[in-house]
């Protein structure tokens, strides 16, 4: 009997306690919702000096009659609404520019990945030498500045001192007249600048991956193209998302590699993306606000691109 009410004492001490402090089994303390924000706050407001600032003031002066007298104080700042967007939409050239944008950034994009998760799963396949030296090779073009990279490639590529054109026969053609070869010319040098990124991801991903799971496909006679798509890209999903959505993101607004190797946008603005040409429209024209639209509508795209994708992935029931 006394042990009972001992034992009855207890929990009734233990509920009142429980109660006086507010928790509640199976329910988290009512400041542990608070504390994840109070150890974010420094970054959120770096983040928000940083990021959240300049993309208003390029947003209000999309919105201004922004050129270099206004810069001067020659004349007044004046509201022109979407007077700015409306002349960007009206330009030809903008549609064709955005056009090119779209399909270059898409193929820098599927061949960053493919390069990538192939080199990725050959890391998986060679010894520790082999291994260590493509390691090291990748991460040297990764660490390479985009204008050094760019100029090395158009030293390779030269029509009269270049080692492309003698070792393929092609004499003094030049890649860069061309709009479909400058196009690819660069191409290449955003794959061999990117592809690091997205090898040394995909490679800690399989490396993850339980041994006892490739090796069941292997012996149940699966080629390795089977295994990277029915067992290794569904397990790793989530990294392939990141890497696409930032490949996406760092293709779509090129800008050294076009500027340098194709000298500003190439022969009357053929290799031009929107990047160099909000360059041309805020500096070269010194039409600030016409840029600073163009700006808006990058983000824009960049924006609705990721929620889409992210939302497809999250429609097939994906954790991200």
């Amino acid at each position: 009997m006394t042990t009972h009410n001992t034992a009855l004492g207890e929990r009734t001490g233990g509920a009142v306690a429980q109660k006086a402090v507010g928790a509640h089994p199976g329910r988290r303390p009512r400041g542990a919702a608070r504390t994840p924000w109070i150890y974010l706050a420094p970054a959120l407001v770096v983040l928000g000096g940083l990021l959240v600032y300049p993309v208003y003031q390029l947003g209000l002066i999309s919105f201004l009659e922004y050129t270099q007298a206004q810069v001067s104080g020659g004349e007044p700042t004046t509201f022109q609404g979407f007077g700015n967007y409306a002349t960007l939409f009206g330009d030809e050239q903008f549609w064709q520019v955005l056009l090119a944008t779209v399909v270059f950034a898409a193929a820098c994009v599927v061949s960053t990945l493919a390069v990538g998760c192939a080199l990725a799963v050959l890391l998986t396949r060679v010894r520790a030498l082999p291994r260590l030296a493509l390691m090291l090779a990748a991460l040297g073009a990764w660490a390479t500045p985009a204008i050094t990279g760019s100029t090395v490639w158009l030293l390779l590529f030269d029509p009269d001192f270049g080692p492309v054109d003698r070792m393929l026969g092609l004499g003094d053609h030049s890649w860069t007249y061309g709009r479909y070869s400058a196009f690819a010319l660069v191409l290449l040098e955003v794959v061999w600048c990117s592809f690091p990124f997205v090898m040394v991801t995909v490679y800690a991903g399989i490396r993850a991956v339980p041994a006892e799971v490739l090796e069941a496909a292997a012996l149940d006679g699966a080629s390795q193209w089977r295994i990277w798509r029915s067992v290794l890209a569904p397990m790793l999903r989530p990294i392939l998302v990141v890497v696409t959505i930032q490949s996406v993101i760092w293709d779509f607004k090129v800008f050294t590699q076009i500027y340098v190797m194709t000298n500003g946008g190439g022969i009357a603005g053929q290799n031009l993306v929107l990047n160099v040409y909000a360059y041309q429209k805020a500096f070269a024209s010194s039409q600030y606000s016409l840029g600073s639209a163009i700006g808006v509508v990058m983000l824009v795209i960049l924006l609705a691109v990721t929620l889409v994708y992210l939302r497809l992935l999250r429609g097939q029931g994906e954790e991200l």
